[in-house]
Order: C-alpha cells, then structure tokens, then sequence
C-alpha cells in the first residue's frame, strides 16, 4: 500500500478567489501567499514570473482545446503538437516530431531536449490526445465562471500547459542554462498504438537517459489536500473464448451434452470474483457474447452473436479489465486465473489470453523520496503539501514506461472534474498553482548534485 504523507493542509489558498482578483498581482494576494513560504529570492522571482503569465497561460491552453485532437484524429493532434513545439522551440530546445509506422494509424509525439550538466536529468511527460474524437458533441470551449469545461482541458492539456509554462518562466530568468530536460509529448495516451513498445520505443529511450520523470496529468484532491501518485497500477486486459457441445435445449444439465458456452463462461467469471481478491487488484468484465454463434471485434469493442431459446450455446466469448500494481502480482493472478479456466464443466473446453498494455508501478522509496521534494515545493510556496494518492484510485498513464527505470512521479497537472466524459472541466486557478509548484521543483532538481 501506498503510505499518505502526514501533513496539516494549508488554511487559505489566495488563488481560490473571483477570476479578475486571481489574474491580477495585487500585493495584498502575494503578500497572503508569501507569508508562510520558505522560498529563496530566486524562487520569489519564478513566483512572480508565473504570475505574470498567467493570462498568456490561459489564453495557450484555450488555443490547445479548441483544436480536437481525439487520438484517431492525427491530424488534430499533430496541430496541437505543432502548438506546443513552437513554444518548446522558443525555450531553446531541441524539439522534433517521432513519427510512428503508417499501419499503426497514429499521430507520433514530439519530443524536446535539451542538454547540460547540471543538476538531475528530468524526463517531462505529458500527451496530446484526448478521448474525444471529431464527431464528438462536448464543447471544445465552454467558460463557466471559475471553471472551464472542454475537450481534453484537464485530462491532459491542462497540464501540458502547466510544463511549457513551468519551463518558460524558468528561461526567462535564465535558470535552463548548462540543465538537461527532455520532454516527450505522446499522441496516443488514451488508445495506445499497437505494438505497444514500438509506441513507447521514444519513452522508454528518453527516460534510460534521465535521473528521474514528471509526469503531468491532472493533479487530484482529497478533503482540500493536493494529491500525486509515484505509484499506479498496471493495465490491461483478458480475453475468454469458450466452446461447449450444443443440442437441443430439453438436453440441458444432462451427461450427454453438459451445460453450454454461457455457464461455462459464466462460472469462470464467477469464480474470478469469489476467489481473486486481493489488495490493489481488479478485473473487470467489459463485454460477454454467447449463443450458437459469438464473436468480439477488439478493434470496434463490439460483439455480435446468434442464438436460440431452444439450443444449448456452442460459444462464449469475454473480455476484460486486468489491474494491479506489481509484476509478482500481476504473475500470481494471470496463473491463478489460467487455473481457473482449465476446470471446465463437462462438454465445454476455455482458454484465456492476457493482453498488457501499461506495465504497473510500484511504490518505491525513491518514489516517495519525490514526492517528498515536490510536497516541499509546494509548501514552501504557501500552496499546501502535497499527499499520496493511492494507485487504486487511478487509472494507467505514460509514466508507468519510464517508472522501471527512474524514479517518477505524476499528477502534477491541473485540477478538474469528468475527465472522459462530456462534462470534463478544469479549475481555472490550478493552472498557476501548478505552474508555481512544478516551476520550483524543476530549479530545485537541475541544483542538486546528480
């Protein structure tokens, strides 16, 4: 299990005010943020310097949102890439466009770097897709007083935003020179490409040649608390098929023809939830087809089948959800199923296949050593500390590919509510809370030792 920092949140929060008051630098707001802060006078500059954007900052991430870029919309999201290189470019990053194999049908993601030697070597993840394709309804744009609602505005151009803006106030004081940042923006986060480690080959790559990763999807919070996660669960799914004899339904429960496709399908799914349960561990049932004819497209997610009242089922087919957050666990529960499966009611034959397409994270302490600096960035900015969600409450993200090899941290994105529904929106002042908080923590790593 996760362990939750023990931490009293911070009484007012100056960024909670009327939209006119939060983008304004009235002195009596900073002066409220700065009274409880323990930050250097260089860190007060990278304060001010967000603050200053903030505007600029909005008005970024409404041109993001209002380009669709579903992710079997390439084109779209190679426009929202196009947006944020331009602004990466402007940093002094290297930036290029990694383009991935025509038969996958997928955008590619930018990637930027720069190269230095000082301090930690950051891994800067976000992506430019978003659930909602071009024939979706949901308004790309939708203000609602201290809230706006849209298309991919927290989950996760949002915290796309939050990473350029981070790095542009730290380029305008001159705090990138002599640092080594990589940032990968993926173009198909929410349906990943098909081989899976051609799609995170860039990933995988950047983060074997960092210290540690950022990840910046929506960041969560709990009774008032900001919340990240330095631990996730893996993802990814399962596929039953079952044959039985069939007949004539008088013949049912008999010796000679048995049960049928659906019992038998329906005992194992059964039996995986009486006797697969433990801590951080799920599975899902997405879809069930059965009849004298079924079939599952894994492509569209539908199914079809065929099949009278009056003829036992010949076949079944199932698919589901796998989670869990450790490899050991992930083997023991992939064994213990393939056993369940075998036991099979007379006349019907099953087999499973497993499908895996986000390794799982588990909590380390150089994980939680992480979160600790960036609960500390955020206290000492007078912004509250930053607690530990735990995996269970979270779904799958790209940081789990780099997570086998340095430690990483995500949720440093902005707040909202509905991700993937049409009710997705974002809390306008997250935005510069989380630019502050990642601002500092990215100068506070690129000063230590490596």
């Amino acid at each position: 299990m996760c362990a939750v920092t023990s931490v009293v949140p911070f009484p007012f929060n100056p960024f909670e005010l009327p939209m006119i008051a939060r983008l304004s630098i009235a002195a009596v707001t900073f002066a409220a943020l700065t009274a409880h802060a323990q930050l250097s006078e260089t860190e007060q500059r990278i304060v001010e310097a967000v603050k200053a954007r903030t505007p600029a900052a909005l008005t970024l991430l409404e041109r993001a949102v209002r380009i669709n870029s579903g992710t079997l919309n390439p084109e779209g999201v190679r426009a929202v890439g196009a947006v944020f290189r331009a602004e990466l470019d402007e940093l002094g990053f290297a930036t290029r466009w990694a383009e991935m194999p025509p038969a996958m049908k997928r955008a590619g993601h930018l990637v930027a770097t720069r190269e230095g030697t000082q301090g930690k070597r950051l891994l800067l993840i976000g992506h430019l897709d978003t659930v909602f394709e071009k024939n979706s309804p949901v308004p790309a744009w939708d203000p609602q007083g201290e809230r706006v609602r849209g298309q991919g505005v927290s989950d996760m151009k949002g915290g796309d935003v939050i990473l350029v803006e981070a790095l542009r106030a730290l380029h305008r004081l001159g705090l990138l020179e002599n640092t080594s940042i990589a940032v990968i923006m993926t173009g198909d986060e929410e349906r990943t490409g098909a081989p899976v480690n051609v799609a995170r080959a860039d990933l995988v790559e950047l983060a074997k040649r960092s210290d540690a990763a950022l990840a910046f999807e929506a960041s969560a919070r709990r009774q008032g608390m900001g919340m990240a996660s330095y631990s996730r669960r893996a993802s990814g799914g399962w596929t039953l098929k079952v044959s039985a004899k069939s007949g004539h339904a008088a013949g049912v429960f008999s010796a000679s023809f048995g049960y049928g496709a659906v019992y038998e399908a329906a005992r194992i799914v059964n039996a995986f939830r009486e006797n697969l349960v433990e801590p951080n561990l799920t599975f899902n049932v997405g879809a069930f087809v059965g009849g004298t004819e079924a079939a599952f497209d894994p492509d569209t997610a539908t199914g079809t089948a065929f099949g009278k009242s009056n003829v036992i089922a010949k076949e079944a087919v199932v698919t589901g959800d796998l989670r869990y957050l450790s490899p050991e666990q992930g083997e023991r529960v992939r064994a213990r199923m393939r056993e369940i499966v075998a036991r099979n009611l007379p006349h019907a034959t099953a087999t499973i296949t497993f499908r895996e397409a986000y390794p799982p994270q588990a909590p380390t302490a150089a994980g939680e050593q992480l979160l600790a600096l960036y609960s500390k960035a955020s206290a000492d900015a007078g912004l509250g500390p930053i607690g530990a969600l735990a995996p269970a409450t979270r779904g799958a993200g790209d940081v789990q590919f780099a997570a086998p090899y340095i430690p990483a941290l995500d949720g440093l994105g902005a707040s909202g509510s509905g991700a993937h529904t049409d009710h997705e929106d974002l809390e306008i002042a997250s935005i510069e809370r989380g630019v502050i908080r990642a601002a500092i923590l990215i100068h506070r790593m690129t000063r230590a030792s490596p």
